[in-house]
């Protein structure tokens, strides 16, 4: 065989090697796989996604929150298009054990017989928060209310962690607004308790506080631009001299 033939045999093989990479490539985008290039495409990916499902929740207050999510995320990758009794279905698959066999038998019977209707099925994992996981998370929403302070954050960014610590925390009217007063900076409080009209709701003492220490703020840096001001001034009143 001559050396031309031989290359040309080559090329021939080298073209129909690269049309049947072609093909495989095109068949697998096709299933949602791999796009040109070899590439994994992120169209059609969705339901051939693998999704870690949830652990067993047997009603322990500590593990509602991680469950919720796991269940959460499968359910918006595999389950989307389901109805929403199926999907809280399968959430009820993995309940079990626990305190939480008899909750969950109740929650099938009212399914069952009609009983209850859920319009989603975050509306379901807010009950299944409210039984098993209220105690303990208002405790740790307690627990972190008490620790806030002020320090050097503005009012504005401390109204606003005080208010998402409050969120479930129990705490409202007199309690809450003490909780506040304890937690931002003494001059502010002092001088809203010096206040003519005495503050009572809390929505008052978030905004009074905001303003009176976005007040003190700008009087510090108009403080300090006067200062640099003055100082450069006496410098170059020093250097004429």
């Amino acid at each position: 065989m001559s050396q031309l033939n031989l290359h040309e045999i080559i090329r021939q093989q080298q073209e129909q090697l690269a049309a049947m990479q072609v093909q495989i490539q095109a068949l697998l985008a096709a299933q949602g796989g791999v796009g040109a290039g070899g590439v994994a495409t992120g169209s059609n990916m969705g339901p051939h996604m693998e999704v870690a499902k949830p652990a067993m929740f047997n009603g322990e207050a500590g593990r509602v929150g991680g469950f919720i999510t796991a269940c959460r995320l499968y359910i918006k990758i595999r389950l989307r298009e389901n109805m929403v009794e199926e999907q809280i279905q399968w959430v009820l698959t993995y309940v079990q054990g626990g305190s939480a066999d008899v909750w969950k038998e109740n929650v099938m019977e009212e399914l069952e017989v009609g009983e209850v209707e859920y319009e989603s099925v975050e509306e379901f994992f807010t009950i299944l928060r409210k039984e098993f996981g209220g105690g303990e998370e208002e405790s740790v929403k307690v627990a972190e209310l008490r620790k806030l302070e002020q320090g050097g954050k503005t009012m504005e960014e401390f109204v606003q962690e005080f208010k998402r610590a409050a969120r479930g925390s129990g705490y409202e009217g007199r309690p809450l607004v003490e909780e506040f007063k304890r937690g931002i900076n003494g001059g502010i409080r002092r001088k809203l308790m010096e206040a003519e009209n005495l503050l009572t709701s809390i929505e008052n003492w978030y905004r009074r506080a905001t303003a009176l220490d976005r007040n003190w703020r700008e009087s510090r840096r108009e403080e300090e631009r006067l200062k640099g001001k003055k100082e450069t001034m006496g410098g170059a009143s020093k250097q004429e001299q």
